[in-house]
């Protein structure tokens, strides 16, 4: 694998397919086909003179996800090549924390945030995804319309983790500016990746001076014995872990619900689980579709390409999923009522191997959650756009709506039958 062949394609003077561009965002498979035309390995640009490897083959994917000896998440050999302005380091510059570590401090990090979200029982996340439902319905129900994102997902996703990292409600409207904007990558990346961290800076803070019961005190506490600095980019990688993707991937889930009548029946009737829609998610509009970053040790040939160190590699888990209107799965992978199994290896969007995400029955617990009692709420969300007219939100990592608009009777949580209030 690590010797070098004529045969092998190098990529350094040919045209990228840039995902930065305004086309990216409504129509991501039109770029991705043009990646995987170039084969299991393809060359694009993340921003602006700022190119990247990005992986669209399953088989080099998990050659990627399980190979420590030949990738790192290491990007310091990489942000030394790139302006201090780069729209994109915000979300990809070295941190002390699990995402951009490797070998035993990558293993001290993650199992400390095992450790402290093992100590969330589900009973517990449950009952403070109910209390954000009910809050949001207070505030939208009499209304009759409302945005699912912006009403909806993103605040839910703000009230449910200021709750488990100790912050106030009145918190959330930082956090979704902070986050948002360091995530599109555009002209506002620098500003939002101060105002997130300032955000995050002020909380551990608040809590070495006056620890409670929640995660970032239990990670001060640790038997690990982070440093505060430690702790505090632990939290803003879990946290701007927990929002943004799980945010887009309750909103995402929504919009395909919605965008089906006959689905939609099925969900509120009880006949078909949540679950069918979230994992149809997963493989079709992944939420962090372009976030599989890792960097090659060394110059190394792979999969028919020849990768230069100091290039990001990147796992596509846009890429790699289905397109729209496929369905490639097994018949042994999919669940009693005809849907996929939420673990299904037929997509990758958890990711693999050492940096598989450590928090997926969480994530999938609050999402489903959230919308059953909103759909038992509302049971007549009536979307104003059609789906294939719906905005989505820039940036070459994530697949965010802007909006999800619907109409639905207007209801009093007072006087609500499905228990919201409960």
């Amino acid at each position: 694998m690590t010797a070098r062949t004529p045969d092998r394609i190098d990529f350094a003077r040919s045209v990228p397919v840039r995902l930065w561009e305004d086309g990216f965002a409504p129509d991501p498979q039109r770029y991705y086909a043009a990646l995987r035309a170039q084969g299991p390995v393809g060359w694009a640009e993340l921003a602006p003179g700022i190119p990247a490897y990005v992986v669209t083959d399953r088989r080099a994917a998990l050659d990627v996800l399980h190979d420590q000896e030949t990738f790192s998440h290491d990007p310091r050999a990489w942000e030394a090549t790139v302006p201090d302005d780069a729209p994109v380091l915000g979300m990809m510059r070295w941190r002390p924390n699990a995402l951009f570590a490797d070998g035993p401090a990558h293993l001290r990090y993650r199992s400390t945030l095992i450790d402290v979200f093992d100590l969330v029982e589900p009973h517990d996340l449950r009952g403070r995804v109910h209390r954000a439902v009910r809050l949001l319905a207070e505030r939208m129900g009499p209304r009759g319309e409302a945005d699912l994102v912006a009403d909806f997902a993103r605040p839910l996703l703000a009230l449910v983790l200021n709750d488990l990292f100790g912050l106030p409600d009145s918190q959330g409207e930082r956090l979704n500016e902070g986050l948002g904007k360091m995530m599109e990558g555009g002209a506002q990346a620098a500003e939002g990746e101060a105002q997130y961290a300032r955000y995050v800076l002020e909380l551990i803070a608040a809590k070495a001076e006056k620890p409670g019961d929640d995660l970032p005190s239990r990670l001060l506490e640790h038997p690990a014995g982070l440093t505060r600095e430690e702790v505090t980019w632990q939290v803003f990688l879990t946290l701007g872990a927990g929002y943004e993707p799980t945010a887009n991937l309750l909103s995402n889930t929504l919009s395909r619900v919605l965008g089906n009548p006959a689905y939609y029946s099925t969900l509120t009737s009880g006949a078909r689980p949540v679950m069918d829609a979230v994992v149809e998610v997963l493989h079709h509009e992944t939420p962090l579709a372009n976030y599989g970053i890792y960097y090659a040790r060394r110059p190394v040939a792979f999969h028919g390409v020849w990768l230069r160190d100091a290039v990001p590699v990147v796992v596509s888990y846009g890429a790699l999923g289905l397109p729209h209107g496929t369905d490639g799965a097994p018949a042994g992978e999919r669940t009693a009522s005809g849907g996929r199994h939420p673990h299904d290896a037929s997509h990758l969007s958890w990711g693999a191997g050492p940096h598989a995400c450590p928090v997926r029955q969480h994530t999938l617990l609050l999402v489903t959650e959230a919308i059953e009692r909103l759909t038992q709420w509302l049971p007549d969300l009536d979307p104003v756009v059609p789906r294939d007219r719906l905005a989505w939100r820039p940036g070459p990592f994530h697949r965010s709506l802007t909006a999800l608009p619907v109409r639905f009777s207007p209801r009093s949580p007072a006087s609500d039958p499905s228990g919201v209030r409960s």
